[in-house]
């Protein structure tokens, strides 16, 4: 097996609709351990504007550390952050306060979890959960805060005769809907997707990804997707980076790397999937 490095493949090409534009996110040098073992290794971030990018590898690979860190949940070893969005003016984010990085995580950064009851608060109603996330803009007006809920709802397909309902008693897809209308309320720099639809049937997972394209598309927001399965990268990711061991093994265009890997990790992941 060839020599692992986080260094882009040589016959990577930026899309020509990103490729003059100043990135969302730059993470540089990214380092994180646990006691004796690193989770993350040397890795770097980029993410430009309206782009989705995929992060794949086995279990252990680093790409949810990495995750993580993206939405400032823990305190990274190394690296520096740097995130474009309105009104944050500090080169690293890692360099703020626990409180300075809540407020840009609260405002900025959208998250959806593999396991709803992570993002959701499971008695609430569907629109409270929502709404609990619009209480950042300091608005306390109840029908202000039910109306922009119903509209970020609505923007995720969920069924707003449902809105009373609470997270416990709805579907998985649902709560993935609920998920996903919180986490774009505040119209988000960034969203995080971490393993969005693993656990969902087969045609729910391909409602909910329908929902993330045209999200995508209407919004152009840039996200980050975190999934083991190479079918939803190819169909939600413009670029994907391959992780192994906590660095990144190889990285590229989707399409080029998903049909003609380079490394040998890279080709056991996509040959195991056909």
């Amino acid at each position: 097996m060839q020599a692992t490095s986080n260094r882009p493949s040589s016959r990577r090409l930026d899309p020509p609709r990103i490729a003059t534009l100043a990135p969302v996110v730059a993470v540089r040098g990214l380092r994180k351990t646990y006691g004796r073992i690193v989770a993350v290794e040397d890795v770097d971030v980029v993410a430009y504007p309206g782009e989705v990018l995929g992060i794949v590898g086995e279990s252990g690979s680093g790409k949810s550390t990495v995750l993580r860190l993206l939405n400032l949940q823990e305190a990274t070893d190394a690296g520096t952050y740097h995130l474009n969005a309105e009104g944050v003016t500090t080169e690293d984010l890692f360099t703020l306060d626990r409180y300075r990085q809540r407020e840009v995580r609260v405002r900025h950064i959208g998250i959806v979890y593999q396991q709803p009851h992570l993002g959701l608060r499971m008695r609430y109603s569907s629109s409270g959960n929502v709404a609990e996330r619009l209480l950042m803009t300091g608005e306390r007006t109840f029908a202000t805060l039910r109306r922009a809920a119903n509209e970020s709802l609505a923007v995720s397909e969920f069924p707003l005769d449902r809105a009373d309902d609470p997270p416990a008693v709805l579907s998985g897809g649902m709560q993935q809907r609920v998920q996903l209308a919180k986490a774009i309320a505040l119209k988000p720099a960034l969203l995080l997707l971490d393993e969005p639809t693993t656990g969902l049937d087969v045609s729910i997972q391909a409602t909910v990804l329908d929902t993330l394209k045209r999200l995508q598309r209407s919004r152009q927001i840039t996200m980050v997707l975190v999934s083991h399965d190479l079918g939803v990268i190819r169909t939600l990711a413009d670029r994907v980076m391959v992780m192994r061991g906590g660095r990144v093994v190889e990285q590229g265009l989707t399409d080029q790397i998903l049909e003609d890997p380079q490394h040998a990790y890279t080709q056991q992941l996509v040959h195991a999937k056909l």
